[in-house]
């Protein structure tokens, strides 16, 4: 990232900008002021649709003031000197689909653009949102070969500001007054954390409304929310966007933020690792450091249930892998 008059100047990549996701992603990025270079990337075959996607933005731009130098390719040398790399491509979910039914066919798409990244952007920061987000992050580390800061996924940070909705409505506060946060799979075993849930500083269960708050419902919501959407409009686009846009604000603007993503931990949660993962990570201008955190007893019990669950899904996917690499 390159400085001007005190101010960071970045080059995003969107890989997969013909898709839905990749659109909005890209609009929403284009709107932060550190972007001063944004190139929308697709695999062959989409060129009208990249072209069509520019120009668009272009009008989009002009009407907004905005300033930024935008183009398509299909060609990996534009991905030369990109700061940040957002991996959206590969198969979307399907209505009644399981993130992790998409694992196998989206790893090796996700595992080639990992390896162009490393050859053409080898000192970006890759934000990886295919799903299932947390396998996909670790295919990306891997295929890589970044550090582990350089790499991290949308994971559950979108998850987390659904309950955080939630949560505001129930008590009827401004949603900045509430924070908490969902650790663990992006999917069926994620974790909400009622034990580092706060409301304007004070312990959500030392408020007499806690015990009147329909948890069980909540994390049902947030956790079928995504095929909820799907089924109603055949796409998941707004929230996504928006999340991995606060996300990429967040880095380039060096905030040190604390947010849930999929990022490698050692032994940051009550000695559980060894695997990607949604966890509170500390964002900043060198990428996602996982917070070492303690939380309650029962909470440890479904982190590492949900632990289990994604490096048993992430090893088979590694041996699918280096059979399908290897032909």
């Amino acid at each position: 990232m390159s400085l001007f008059f005190g101010e960071v100047m970045a080059k995003v990549t969107i890989i997969g900008a013909s898709g839905k996701v990749g659109q909005f992603v890209a609009y929403s990025v284009s709107q932060i002021p550190f972007v001063t270079k944004m190139v929308l990337f697709g695999r062959e075959g989409n060129e009208n649709v990249l072209e069509g996607t520019k120009w668009d933005f272009i009008d989009s731009f002009a009407a907004l003031g905005r300033s930024l130098k935008l183009q398509w390719s299909i060609d990996p040398e534009e991905v030369r000197g990109s700061d940040i790399v957002i991996i959206t491509a590969g198969i979307p979910r399907q209505n009644g689909q399981d993130r992790l039914d998409l694992a196998k066919k989206n790893a090796i798409v996700v595992a080639q653009y990992a390896k162009i990244i490393a050859q053409y952007a080898p000192d970006s920061i890759i934000l990886v949102v295919s799903n299932p987000v947390d396998v996909m992050t670790a295919v990306v580390l891997k295929y890589s070969g970044f550090p582990q800061n350089r790499v991290f996924g949308l994971g559950t940070h979108l998850d987390s500001m659904r309950l955080k909705s939630f949560i505001a409505n129930h008590f009827q506060v401004h949603v900045s007054e509430v924070h908490t946060r969902i650790i663990g799979e992006h999917g069926d075993s994620m974790v909400p954390l009622w034990s580092a849930t706060t409301i304007g500083g004070i312990q959500i269960q030392n408020l007499p409304a806690f015990a009147s708050l329909p948890k069980e419902e909540m994390v049902h919501w947030v956790k079928t929310a995504g095929s909820h959407i799907i089924e109603k409009s055949g796409a998941t686009i707004y929230g996504p966007g928006a999340a991995i846009a606060s996300l990429i604000k967040t880095v380039l603007g060096n905030e040190n933020r604390i947010l849930s993503v999929s990022a490698y931990i050692r032994s940051e949660v009550h000695d559980i690792g060894n695997v990607c993962i949604g966890v509170p990570a500390r964002l900043n201008r060198h990428g996602a450091f996982p917070v070492p955190i303690r939380i309650d007893e029962s909470e440890v019990v479904l982190f590492r249930e949900s632990v289990e669950k994604i490096r048993t899904v992430t090893a088979e996917i590694f041996d699918d892998l280096e059979k399908n690499m290897a032909e």
